[in-house]
């Protein structure tokens, strides 16, 4: 069934081409599809289009699609183009006439746009909650290890003392700077499209606040073109956001993977996390975090592909828009995935105690060193320079005692203040 039929059959292989695989992508957003044809049918009986005893049936019918598709029993076969194609099918078998008036006043193209706008703004909203889960984790590992020290590097090369409680809550504090974008971008989805039919709205009186406060969201995209042409909008900002997010848990997990080697030595994890070699027994390597960090950086690149697919578009609808909703529901899934995986594999980690007698860190505190003579009177070019000369003549003697007490350093993570930060 085509919600576009018009009484002729199209070639086949043109048909294949143009449905692509969006009826196991459309299973995503089926839920939401379901949602907001219940928001417009109970709109449709308000402004009399159908009747209070067609609404009632209307919204069995969506009922028990919705518990179908709950169940996972809901199935969209090749027969069909899409899920819209679908529901609205099975609407007309179930309640017979009735189920043909449900398409009244709405366009294909504000009902993926309103189903797509619905499953963006639950999935962000998950996806909030399980970085808020991982920043909580990252904290609780901050305080718990936060008198371990450990090197700090610049360059990849021994600068300056560091600890593992400021590891944990640097990347935590970092996750709040990706929650604001989050939040930004849901602002972005988090109006309803419905009504925009396809892209320059209705003869029909319909009621688009009815169905804004129905769906409950914030507000409404009120110009219809702007509606339509949020298409391809709404993806950029999700991809931008969603790559932000992944940035920071790329470079942790790359943190991970170096720190895990041998030349590093400062963490593990237990053996039951890690995979070994087919020729190699004594390998314990961190496949989890390698594949996060690839998973990530593929995640990364799909805000390029979504700039690059709708940046020179015309305004109203075209096809093109069809291929955004895979890779970004693909992203979404895959995110939600990562980010429960890391949250999982961190609470694990083995911190290691690290001998900063060891030889490669003789000059870990040359600075606290240089900042000793200055305290004591000495200005800081010339202190600079004296142990610069000591270093070089091979007579350099570190001071491990120096304590670091301003906010957000060593000896002062200041972990209350980042999560106050956190928005609520």
């Amino acid at each position: 069934m085509k919600l576009w039929d018009k009484g002729f059959s199209i070639d086949k292989q043109i048909e294949n081409f143009t449905v692509g695989n969006d009826r196991e992508i459309d299973i995503h957003i089926a839920k939401y599809d379901v949602q907001a044809s219940l928001a417009h049918a109970i709109m449709l009986e308000s402004i009399g289009i159908i009747t209070a005893e067609e609404l009632k049936d209307l919204k069995k019918g969506l009922q028990e699609l919705a518990n179908d598709i709950e169940n996972g029993t809901f199935v969209i076969e090749p027969s069909f183009e899409d899920v819209h194609s679908k529901i609205e099918w099975e609407l007309t078998n179930k309640l017979g006439e009735v189920g043909k008036k449900i398409h009244t006043a709405r366009s294909r193209n504000d009902q993926v746009l309103v189903a797509l706008q619905l499953y963006y703004k639950e999935n962000l909203a998950v996806i909030n909650d399980k970085t808020k889960t991982l920043f909580d984790t990252l904290l609780g590992l901050a305080e718990t290890h936060k008198e371990s020290l450990l090197p700090g590097y610049t360059h990849l090369q021994v600068a300056m003392p560091s600890s593992f409680g400021l590891w944990f809550s640097a990347y935590a504090e970092l996750l709040i700077d990706d929650v604001y974008v989050l939040n930004a971008v849901s602002r972005v989805v988090d109006q309803n499209p419905l009504g925009s039919a396809a892209g320059y709205g209705s003869s029909f009186p319909i009621d688009r606040d009815l169905t804004t406060k129905e769906l409950e969201f914030a507000t409404m995209k009120y110009n219809v073109v702007a509606a339509q042409l949020s298409r391809g909008k709404s993806e950029r900002s999700i991809a931008s956001a969603l790559g932000g997010l992944c940035n920071t848990m790329s470079r942790f997990a790359m943190d991970v993977c170096l720190y895990m080697s041998q030349n590093f030595g400062f963490i593990s994890f237990p053996d039951e996390l890690t995979t070994g070699s087919s020729i190699m027994p004594h390998k314990k390597n961190p496949d989890v975090f390698e594949l996060i960090r690839g998973k990530c950086n593929k995640i990364q690149a799909l805000h390029t592909e979504m700039v690059m697919i709708t940046n020179n578009l015309p305004t109203g609808y075209h096809r093109d828009f069809q291929l955004l909703k895979e890779n970004i529901i693909a992203a979404f899934e895959d995110v939600k995935d990562i980010l429960d995986i890391f949250n999982y594999s961190i609470q694990q980690v083995i911190v290691k105690d690290i001998d900063l007698n060891d030889e490669k860190y003789q000059y870990l505190f040359t600075v606290d060193s240089i900042n000793n003579l200055v305290v004591e009177g000495m200005s800081f070019r010339e202190a600079y320079q004296q142990i610069g000369g000591q270093v070089q003549a091979g007579t350099y003697k570190p001071d491990l005692g120096k304590q670091h007490s301003h906010v957000g350093s060593i000896h002062n993570l200041s972990l209350d203040k980042i999560r106050e930060k956190y928005p609520k």
